[in-house]
């Protein structure tokens, strides 16, 4: 299948060729404002899908909306037609198309107009009204406050937020592109779709959220980034990184027995870390009321020992780093580790909870 993609340099283009060829689409014509004319007729004659992407939002002048926007959409369906062509389109319009703005007409015109192509060839026509889209690649200081906001927290640089209570509605790029490449095999009624999910949220609301990514790297408490919409607004805030921000730096504290350093602290998910133990070093000696802990040995030999508070009972676990095999503490009973290797012994630790200075959940105990 040969696709045509209009604005396929621009924020969402990018994103949806790459995405389609991730997907096996390999003939691929990216138009763009370099392109000619002639270019664009000789990609019109080949395809069997058109993408039309390309508009105009921030021009210089007024009329440049209806150029942009309804008039390259016309100069397409008019070659369309001429061929006969009955190509499926799908046409990036705007919510504001229901507005009353020079965009606002201009989008609802380029909608207009491809459906009566629709009517006059039989072609299918999917019209996506998009609200605010975000994600990786998107221009910040330009038309998307979550571009922007990005952007500047990232990289040090004021914000503005002139009404924090004011809502906008966002979709993530990843959905914009898979409702978008869903069309290539499914041949669904023309007319105005629908990007799910939709994310209402407060502009106040997402700068808060975003400085709170800003300061994990020093508090290591990160949010809930791995679903929904905090999920793609971090992935979209990570992607604003310079290439000197994809490493830092976290505390390790060391002693005489090794070294022990806390990695990340989720909310509702417990803390990572790794400890260290220099040979014959045993490392522990407490135990919890509630609290359970997971050790995976990564390098060396461990001896794991285990009492329980009340009974005495013993019991005891040797642990090489190659066996994979994790070793959880339990409620009630005492534990510690000793280095039984000659080399540096290398725990990694999951705890179900960030610790609590106040309240440990810790209590030495020797076995």
């Amino acid at each position: 299948m040969r696709i045509l993609v209009t604005g396929a340099n621009g924020f969402i283009g990018k994103n949806l060729c790459l995405q389609l060829q991730e997907q096996g689409y390999t003939e691929i014509i990216k138009i763009g404002r370099s392109h000619s004319y002639d270019d664009l007729d000789r990609a019109i004659e080949s395809v069997d899908f058109i993408y039309h992407l390309a508009g105009v939002n921030r021009p210089q002048h007024e009329d440049e909306f209806k150029q942009g926007n309804a008039d390259l959409t016309s100069y397409i369906v008019s070659k369309l037609l001429a061929l006969s062509y009955k190509t499926p389109i799908l046409l990036a319009s705007s919510a504001q198309a229901s507005q009353k703005n020079s965009y606002g007409v201009s989008k609802a015109l380029a909608e207009n107009i491809v459906n009566d192509y629709s009517y006059e060839s039989g072609a299918l026509v999917y019209i996506y009204r998009l609200p605010n889209v975000f994600g990786k690649w998107c221009r910040p200081n330009y038309n998307s406050v979550v571009a922007t906001f990005c952007y500047n927290i990232a990289n040090d640089l004021p914000i503005s937020v002139n009404d924090p209570n004011a809502q906008i509605n966002l979709v993530y790029i990843d959905n914009v592109c898979e409702h978008f490449i869903h069309h290539l095999v499914n041949d669904d009624a023309s007319g105005i779709q629908t990007i799910k999910p939709v994310y209402p949220k407060t502009v106040g609301e997402i700068a808060n959220t975003l400085e709170s990514f800003k300061k994990s790297k020093t508090t290591l408490v990160t949010e809930n980034v791995g679903t929904g919409f905090l999920r793609a607004l971090y992935s979209t805030y990570i992607s604003y990184y310079t290439k000197e921000q994809f490493s830092y730096s976290v505390p390790s504290y060391v002693d005489p027995r090794g070294s022990f350093c806390e990695l990340l602290k989720t909310k509702e998910a417990g803390q990572f870390s790794f400890f260290t133990a220099h040979p014959e070093v045993t490392r522990g000696g407490h135990y919890h009321h509630s609290k359970n802990e997971k050790f995976l040995v990564i390098q060396g030999q461990a001896k794991f020992r285990f009492k329980h508070m009340i009974t005495n009972e013993l019991y005891e676990l040797d642990v090489s780093g190659e066996d994979y095999r994790v070793v959880e503490t339990v409620p009630g009973w005492t534990h510690d580790i000793t280095n039984i290797g000659n080399n540096d012994l290398i725990v990694m630790l999951w705890a179900n909870e960030i610790f609590d200075r106040d309240k440990p959940d810790t209590f030495a105990s020797n076995i």
